[in-house]
């Protein structure tokens, strides 16, 4: 797989995502539903939204992992939330995440009215290899 970053401006870096990705000569895509901090048996949480995004973080991770996948080749991840400005209270949890794993990454974020029962947070990701 080739995998080419668009970058036209460096403003981006700072909020830990790029503007475009080309994905060319790839085997397989994996296509993550949004994951959430819901727990093994079904419940969601009602943690705070640190709580919350680091439980979607982990739930994302699982998935990607069971199906043989890397994180680094993460090609897209969406972001929806309850509250964009309770999440940029906890975004260095995110931005560690992306950072300690070399992802490049294009991101949309999304404010939604709500999620599923008491959820904050979730992650929609596009895993390429």
């Amino acid at each position: 797989m080739e995998k080419r970053i668009i970058n036209p401006w460096q403003w981006q870096d700072q909020r830990s995502y790029v503007q475009a990705v080309e994905v060319k000569q790839s085997q397989s895509i994996l296509y993550c539903s949004g994951q959430a901090a819901v727990h093994a048996d079904g419940q969601s949480s009602s943690g705070d939204m640190r709580t919350q995004l680091i439980e979607s973080i982990q739930n994302l991770e699982k998935v990607i992992i069971t199906a043989g996948y890397e994180f680094k080749d993460i090609a897209r991840l969406n972001i929806y939330t309850t509250s964009a400005d309770e999440l940029f209270t906890c975004f260095d949890v995110f931005q560690d995440w992306i950072a300690k794993h070399g992802i490049k990454q294009a991101s949309t974020l999304l404010e939604v009215k709500g999620l599923f029962e008491t959820l904050k947070v979730e992650l929609e990701a596009t895993v390429i290899r």
